[in-house]
C-alpha cells in the first residue's frame, strides 16, 4: 500500500509511546517515601515508571503502586558482597531490560546505570539523596571512602540531568564538579488533615525512618528517663536497631519505649498525626549528616507536630522562615530532656509551633517540589 504521507509529516508525526523509567535504589520500596512520590509524580506527567529495591528477610508485601515493582532477593544484604552481588546482578538485569531513561539514585546504584546507559546510548539520571562518601558508615574508613570518591569522581562530571535534596548539597556538587544540580526537597505531599476529636490516650514522641548510626535514636533513649509520663515510638529498622532495643532493656525503659519496625506509610502518617513531639537528630559525621534535611523534618511539619531538631544549616534556615522546631546545641541527654519538658510545660509555645507547621505545610509541600523534577525530565533529549 502506499504510503501518503510527506517526509515532513512523518518528522513531525508525535511519539504517542510513552517514554520508560527506570529507578534503582538498595533498599525496600516499600517504606521509600520518596522514590514512591516521585514515580507517582512521573506516571501523573505520562511516563512509564519501574522501581527496582530489594527483598529484605522481613519485607512488607508491595502496595498497589501506579508504577511498576520489582524487588532483588540476594543471597549477601550487608558489607562488600552486598555490593558487588548487587551492582553486578543489577548490570545485567537492566542490559536485558529495555527502558528509554536510566534513573540512577545515590551512589550505590550509580555505575549499572551509566554503562548500560552508555551502552544503550539512552540518557541517564542522577538523584543524590545523600553527600555519600561523607556517610557516617563510609567517611571514618579510609578505604572505603576512597573507592566511592573515585567513582564519584569518574562519573558525576560526566552528567547532565542531576539532581539533589537540598541547596548545600546543590553547591558541594557544584563546588566538586563544576555542573549544577537542581533542588527537589524531600517535602511531604500536602494531604488534607483528619480532625481529631479527642487528645489520643498515650503521650508519644516519635522517631521515624532508618534506625541507623548517628541518627539520634540512643540519644533520645538516654533522654527519657528525664522527660516524664512521655513514650517514645520508633518506627523504623537499621544498623543499630538491635542496639538500641538492648540499651533500651538495659535502662529498664521497656514499659516507656516502644519499637515497631518498618511501618507502611499510610499507618506510618497516624502515628506522626498523634504524637506529641517529633524529632530530626543527627550526629556530626561527616557532611552528609550536617547537611541533611531529612523527609522525617517535613512529615512532622505536615502533620502538625513540633519537633527537637538538631542545630544545623539546612533546619536552621528553614527554621529561622518557619519556626516550627526548637533547635538544639547538642545531643547530650540533659540538652534534650530539658527542651522537651520546657515545651511540653509551656501550652501557649507548643501551640504557636503547631500553628506554624499548619502555615508552612502550604509552602513546604510536594506539589511545590515536584514542578522541579518534572522540568528535570522534560529537558531530556531521548
Amino acid at each position: 500500500m502506499k504510503n501518503n504521507l510527506s517526509a515532513t509529516e512523518k518528522e513531525i508525526k508525535p511519539n504517542t509511546q510513552p517514554r520508560h523509567i527506570v529507578f534503582t535504589v538498595v533498599n525496600d520500596i516499600t517504606t521509600d517515601q520518596r522514590m514512591q512520590r516521585i514515580s507517582e509524580s512521573l506516571v501523573t506527567a505520562g511516563y512509564n515508571v519501574t522501581l527496582i529495591g530489594r527483598e529484605l528477610p522481613h519485607s512488607k508485601p508491595l502496595g498497589n503502586y501506579p508504577f511498576s515493582v520489582y524487588r532483588m532477593s540476594l543471597w549477601f544484604n550487608t558489607g562488600k558482597l552486598f555490593y558487588i552481588e548487587y551492582n553486578l546482578r543489577l548490570f545485567y538485569y537492566l542490559l536485558r531490560q529495555s527502558y528509554d531513561i536510566y534513573g540512577a539514585i545515590d551512589l550505590d546504584t550509580i555505575l549499572p546505570h551509566y554503562l548500560v546507559s552508555h551502552i544503550k546510548c539512552k540518557p541517564m539520571t542522577y538523584d543524590a539523596h545523600e553527600y555519600f562518601a561523607e556517610l557516617p558508615e563510609i567517611v571514618n574508613r579510609p578505604l572505603v571512602r576512597w573507592a566511592w570518591k573515585t567513582l564519584e569522581r569518574i562519573i558525576v562530571p560526566r552528567l547532565r540531568h542531576v539532581y539533589t535534596i537540598n541547596e548545600t548539597y546543590a553547591d558541594l556538587f557544584r563546588q566538586a564538579y563544576g555542573i549544577n544540580f537542581a533542588v527537589v526537597r524531600n517535602a511531604t505531599v500536602l494531604r488534607p488533615l483528619p480532625e481529631l476529636s479527642t487528645a489520643p490516650p498515650v503521650r508519644y514522641i516519635l522517631y521515624q525512618g532508618a534506625v541507623n548510626v548517628g541518627r539520634g535514636v540512643e540519644e533520645m533513649i538516654a533522654a527519657m528517663p528525664l522527660i516524664p509520663d512521655c513514650m517514645l515510638y520508633v518506627c523504623g529498622k537499621g544498623d543499630v536497631y538491635d542496639q538500641c532495643v538492648d540499651k533500651v532493656k538495659q535502662m529498664g525503659l521497656s514499659d516507656r519505649v516502644v519499637f515497631f519496625g518498618w511501618v507502611p506509610p499510610e499507618q506510618l502518617r497516624q502515628y506522626t498525626q498523634n504524637a506529641i513531639l517529633g524529632f530530626t537528630f543527627f550526629t556530626q559525621q561527616g557532611m552528609s549528616y550536617y547537611y541533611s534535611l531529612a523527609n522525617r523534618f517535613f512529615d512532622y511539619i505536615h502533620s502538625g507536630v513540633p519537633q527537637l531538631c538538631v542545630d544545623f544549616p539546612e533546619y536552621r534556615h528553614i527554621n529561622q522562615q518557619y519556626n516550627i522546631a526548637v533547635l538544639l546545641p547538642d545531643l547530650q541527654a540533659t540538652t534534650i530532656a530539658a527542651a522537651a519538658n520546657k515545651l511540653l510545660q509551656n501550652p501557649d509555645e507548643y501551640a504557636l509551633l503547631r500553628q506554624n507547621c499548619l502555615l508552612a505545610r502550604q509552602t513546604l509541600n510536594w506539589q511545590t517540589e515536584e514542578k522541579t523534577l518534572l522540568q528535570v525530565y522534560r529537558t531530556i533529549d531521548n
